[in-house]
């Protein structure tokens, strides 16, 4: 399918704006792989919030050219789906499970802050807890000081009712 000048400036503002919002890109070669895969692939992206896309090749050299994944430029050869996240743990966890689910999906290179990352790096970062775990241990280590210091203050004036209340039994069977 031909695109005419206006449907490639187009695509190019199209990745553009993803790359504008992502912190990781991940390019990855998809040569033999079935549409059926490729759905799941889009799916599974979409449910993660990953921005993926097949971009011929010399549209998305330019439209990285400037930015932080310009890096990636030189490894855009052949068949390659380009994977954009502002989660880069949420990316390398997608585009590594894809890689071992599916045999004809390799991953070519990643970027991250403005410099290229392989395929081990990716599968380190994709053991690492998302960014929704890290801030829930956060939060959860931030409440607990202070949760205990509520709990310690509200067990005084407990003490005494349970105190009052044994007295006041002990009273009543006098």
């Amino acid at each position: 399918m031909s695109l005419n000048l206006e449907q490639k400036k187009a695509l190019v503002g199209e990745v553009v704006e993803a790359i504008g919002q992502s912190s990781a890109g991940v390019l990855a070669e998809y040569r033999g792989m079935s549409v059926e895969e490729m759905t799941r692939l889009r799916r599974t992206a979409r449910a993660e919030g990953v921005w993926i896309k097949v971009v011929k090749n010399n549209l998305a050299k330019r439209a990285v050219k400037g930015s932080e994944f310009e890096c990636l430029a030189e490894h855009f050869a052949g068949p390659v789906v380009l994977s954009l996240s502002e989660d880069p743990v949420s990316l390398a966890r997608l585009v590594t499970d894809i890689e071992k689910d599916i045999k004809n999906f390799r991953i070519s290179a990643g970027a991250m802050n403005g410099s290229l990352i392989d395929a081990q790096t990716l599968a380190r970062l994709s053991k690492m807890p998302s960014r929704e775990e890290l801030l829930a241990k956060l939060v959860g280590g931030m409440k607990a000081p202070t949760q205990k210091l509520v709990s310690t203050l509200n067990e005084i004036p407990a003490k005494l009712v349970r105190t009052l209340a044994a007295v006041a039994a002990a009273r009543e069977q006098a």
